[in-house]
């Protein structure tokens, strides 16, 4: 997979939207594009306001090289980073420079599903790796080929939500006895005999659940989606913007609470408030409720139809 503008596979989620939420702060302004993809949010960005810079992020150094070849006509107006999101706010590298909008769209790319090999899909074949970045500590085949029952179990219904998690962990750890797992549909056919037949007819696949599990834990995402966000509130400039497209229930808690947390109160790194007695607050919470993609988005994307979308706008610098 080498990468070219004609290799683009993914369509952006809920893209008029983010548009609608965060240009009036990007006329001349920088947007940190968090997780960058394919390009797609930050080339509407780029070719809408010839003012507006892009800094991308993304831990994918083969996502990132289709994304470059989609934005180098934009020649310097780009920078791009290939690293995880948290990592990048934590040690900063722009200096003083400081983004008028920041965006993450934590969904999995269609890129991953259909062209990385690496497994997060079980539609086809693949090995059992679902790792974003190589370089990673463990695989998803070593979760599932090392972890004690009760952890795995924990595991998958903790980031799955999935209430048949013991019910799946007695099968996969019965079944690795005997072979470990190597490929996805190794797994996907342990999780869909350990089903009952009721639950093999529903909405999703039986292993969904599990197979997102794994991905969340393989790459740290709610951790790092925790930490990032209040590194990437503290750079943001005041008056600044910052929008977050979750996909599922965990990675929305993580977010409404703390924009809640945000408009509830300034707090300063000692952990005291800051001018509590007159009412000021960090941010502005723009969404009162999530937005949710149009029906006419989830009809010719139908990986949209989970999505949530929030924006807060940033009031003040917390330490002050």
């Amino acid at each position: 997979m080498t990468g070219t503008f004609m290799d683009i596979v993914h369509r952006s989620v809920m893209a008029e939207e983010a548009f609608h939420y965060l240009s009036p702060a990007l006329e001349k302004g920088l947007l940190v594009d968090c997780t960058l993809g394919e390009g797609g949010h930050s080339e509407l960005f780029l070719s809408r306001l010839p003012g507006c810079r892009i800094v991308g992020l993304d831990a994918d150094e083969k996502i990132l090289e289709v994304a470059r070849q989609r934005l180098a006509p934009f020649g310097e107006r780009v920078r791009l980073f290939n690293t995880w999101f948290n990592v990048f706010f934590r040690d900063y590298p722009l200096g003083d420079e400081r983004p008028d909008a920041v965006l993450f769209d934590l969904g999995i790319s269609v890129f991953h599903y259909e062209r990385s090999g690496r497994g997060f899909s079980f539609r086809e074949d693949e090995p059992l790796d679902m790792r974003l970045e190589a370089h990673l500590e463990q695989s998803a085949a070593d979760i599932i080929n090392t972890y004690p029952e009760k952890e795995l179990a924990d595991l998958i219904f903790r980031f799955g939500e999935e209430r048949l998690s013991r019910r799946f962990a007695s099968a996969i750890v019965a079944r690795r006895q005997s072979k470990p797992f190597t490929t996805t549909k190794e797994l996907e056919e342990v999780i869909w005999t350990a089903s009952p037949q009721s639950y093999r007819h529903g909405r999703i696949h039986p292993a969904t659940r599990t197979f997102q599990a794994l991905r969340i834990a393989v790459n740290g995402e709610l951790a790092r989606l925790e930490s990032a966000l209040g590194d990437a509130f503290a750079r943001l400039r005041p008056g600044g913007m910052m929008g977050v497209i979750s996909f599922h229930s965990l990675e929305d808690r993580i977010v409404k609470h703390f924009f809640l947390d945000k408009k509830k109160g300034c707090i300063s790194s000692s952990g005291a408030p800051i001018d509590s007695d007159r009412g000021v607050t960090a941010a502005e919470i723009l969404t009162k409720k999530p937005l949710r993609p149009t029906e006419e988005e989830v009809r010719v994307n139908a990986p949209s139809r989970s999505a949530k979308f929030r924006v807060v706008r940033k009031l003040i610098d917390e330490d002050r």
